[in-house]
């Protein structure tokens, strides 16, 4: 199997803007340990950037410092930077085309947020024939409210974890992850 490693909206959005990830502690050390680990055993890396497509919108605005890439992920290597304007990676990108020409049949996906993107994007890969394998904490969340409801990020997180198990993902953390590469990937 070769694997490449989606590093989805790791903007600063989600740190100095106003979506800050709050659950898990620590996943954003996850995320640049993977992507550390990828470069150092020849894993292709695509980093994935969300813009809004309105111009006037309050988040992810194309050009905002809260649209740029988290400066300790936009220092890391990556092979492919995809845009996109839509939750899931595949719609209206080349994501899909570079991954068959590279001859890559499993996706690891990292990155924010887990109940939105990286679900779509997980979603997405395993009805095109990929597999996916999803890390639990390298992804992450904050709380939401609105019209339909409260949840917080920790529910968020963990329902979303136990949906992708059933049937899309293989959902592993971080340290799993990297025990396999060589072994399985």
């Amino acid at each position: 199997m070769a694997s490449a490693l989606l590093v989805i909206d790791v903007q600063n959005e989600y740190f100095t803007g106003k979506l800050p990830i709050t659950y898990p502690s620590g996943s954003l050390d996850k995320i640049l340990q993977v992507m550390n680990i990828a470069h150092e055993r020849g894993i292709p890396t695509v980093v994935v950037r969300h813009t809004q497509p309105q111009e006037d919108t309050p988040i992810f605005r194309k050009g905002s410092q809260e649209w740029q890439l988290h400066p300790e992920v936009a220092q890391l290597p990556y092979d492919l930077l995809i845009d996109k304007n839509v939750p899931g990676s595949f719609t209206g990108t080349e994501l899909e085309a570079w991954l068959r020409n590279n001859g890559i049949d499993t996706v690891v996906i990292t990155g924010y947020m887990t109940q939105m993107c990286c679900d779509t994007t997980a979603r997405q890969a395993s009805h095109l024939g990929f597999s996916v394998k999803f890390l639990s904490d390298a992804t992450g969340t904050l709380s939401f409210k609105n019209d339909a409801g409260v949840a917080t990020d920790e529910e968020l997180h963990r329902a979303t974890l136990v949906a992708q198990e059933t049937f899309i993902s293989n959902v592993i953390s971080t340290e799993q992850w990297i025990n396999s590469v060589g072994h399985n990937e």
